[in-house]
């Protein structure tokens, strides 16, 4: 098997979308009103479930967290230290939640975490060079 995507299960599908799309710059095409976003992401599957739609196809209901989730973070990586401090800086202006500003770690990482509307943990990082010559 191989890793194809992460997906998150929604309460306000509206307010997910204008996030990933208006804060994040995610290429979210669908509308705010609609129960799946489905896109790639730098050839990684996203995807946005509202919780409601996905309840009634499996026919369960699911406990969700409310606030901070501190069950798993979406990781996004820019080239360089700066860009850490400026997409950081980006992201609470147009209306993230700041968790942890940008730090330099003892392992040479620069990061940062952020949370979406509904409290997941975004983190924003950087070894300070390009991610194809981190990830050889």
């Amino acid at each position: 098997m191989k890793l194809d995507g992460v997906g998150l299960f929604v309460n306000d599908m509206a307010a997910m979308v204008r996030f990933y799309r208006d804060v994040l710059g995610f290429e979210i095409k669908e509308d705010e009103n609609t129960v799946n976003v489905y896109l790639i992401k730098n050839g990684t599957l996203f995807m946005l479930y509202e919780r409601k739609n996905f309840e009634k196809m499996t026919n369960r209901k699911y406990e969700y967290l409310n606030g901070l989730n501190g069950h798993f973070e979406i990781a996004l990586y820019v080239d360089t230290f700066e860009e850490v401090d400026s997409e950081y800086a980006k992201a609470v202006e147009k209306g993230a939640q700041s968790v942890l500003e940008p730090t330099t770690e003892p392992w040479g990482q620069r990061t940062c975490y952020i949370a979406d509307p509904e409290g997941n943990l975004i983190e924003i990082g950087s070894f300070n060079k390009p991610f194809r010559t981190f990830t050889e």
